[in-house]
């Protein structure tokens, strides 16, 4: 992948894991200038993980970057890859106080929050819930998880744009229970027998690798084909869907009241299969004070150059508040 526009590779200062509760522990860092405008970048899934590059989107002399694994993925323990594993204290909720434990233990008394895809999900229930601790939102790939977002991509729709994946993605599920495919696959994904969920997770996980980028990426399928990444990330994401986030349906739009005065961002692929870019109209359409930018030439992930250059741009205009 290229990240001509982003800024340069940074380490980060400050490494740890904070325990927060059910015996979770997040693991966290801290990159760019200490003394920075705080921004928190919750990344997507549920169940991606960070990576190094997405310190880059920040100007590391204006901004002091936070970067954290959500419960059960990444450098988190315990991890969703393991037989036993215990999702009952894995939801939207937890994962919003898991934030604003964060920024309390981290001494921040407001950040920017900067989420994309499922981390646009998380992003609006955090600041609806604590608008006082946000400073600005940055919003890519719009999600929402409303029961027919779902049914887009999980159940046929966008089948119709990638059959020859979707016919992969179908495969690991007889035809009788193929009308339900995310109940279909949470029954496989949570067999303790890793020779039923490691294959249901590998499946699942190169369904989503083909469909983020306008382009065929072949590397990022073969990536998220490694069998302990893909399970956490199937398994977290399915147990996500099946319990429809949480949320009552349609709550994060019609919530928006409670965060209008925020400033914010929301960037949109024209061509996201995973998200698409009706869920980003339906937000800005009740949200008409955020900026709206539509990406041309781009699908759903934050990788593809159009929306590198339209996130940066967010984050840089928002350095100087």
């Amino acid at each position: 992948m290229n990240f001509d526009a982003l800024y340069p590779e940074i380490e980060p200062d400050e490494t740890g894991h904070l325990l927060v509760g059910d015996g979770n522990r997040i693991y966290w860092e801290v990159s760019g200038n200490p003394d920075g405008k705080p921004v928190v970048f919750v990344h997507g899934g549920p169940g991606g993980g960070t990576s190094a590059w997405q310190r880059r989107f920040f100007d590391p002399e204006k901004y002091r970057i936070v970067l954290f694994d959500q419960r059960g993925c990444g450098q988190s323990t315990p991890h969703a890859s393991e037989p036993d594993a215990d999702m009952r204290f894995n939801t939207t909720w937890h994962l919003v106080a898991d934030m604003e434990l964060l920024r309390k233990n981290l001494g921040i008394s407001q950040w920017q929050v900067f989420g994309g895809s499922w981390g646009s999900t998380l992003a609006l229930a955090y600041a609806q819930a604590h608008p006082t601790a946000v400073s600005e939102l940055v919003l890519r790939g719009i999600f929402t998880l409303r029961r027919f977002e779902l049914e887009w991509f999980y159940e046929g729709g966008a089948a119709a744009l990638l059959p020859d994946r979707w016919e992969e993605f179908v495969e690991q599920i007889p035809p009788l229970e193929r009308p339900r495919m995310i109940e279909a696959y949470h029954r496989r994904l949570f067999d303790a027998d890793p020779a039923v969920h490691v294959p249901a997770a590998i499946a699942w996980s190169r369904w989503e690798a083909a469909a983020v980028t306008l382009l065929p990426e072949p590397a990022k399928v073969e990536e998220m084909s490694e069998a302990q990444i893909a399970t956490a990330f199937a398994r977290i994401e399915n147990h996500y869907f099946v319990n429809g986030g949480w949320l009552q349906e349609g709550q994060l739009i019609a919530g928006v009241d409670a965060i209008r005065h925020i400033p914010a961002v929301i960037v949109q692929g024209r061509y996201d299969l995973c998200t698409p870019m009706m869920t980003a109209w339906d937000l800005h359409r009740a949200w008409p004070e955020a900026e709206f930018v539509v990406v041309d030439d781009a699908g759903h992930a934050a990788s593809e150059p159009g929306i590198q250059r339209a996130l940066r741009a967010a984050t840089d205009g928002f350095a100087a508040n």
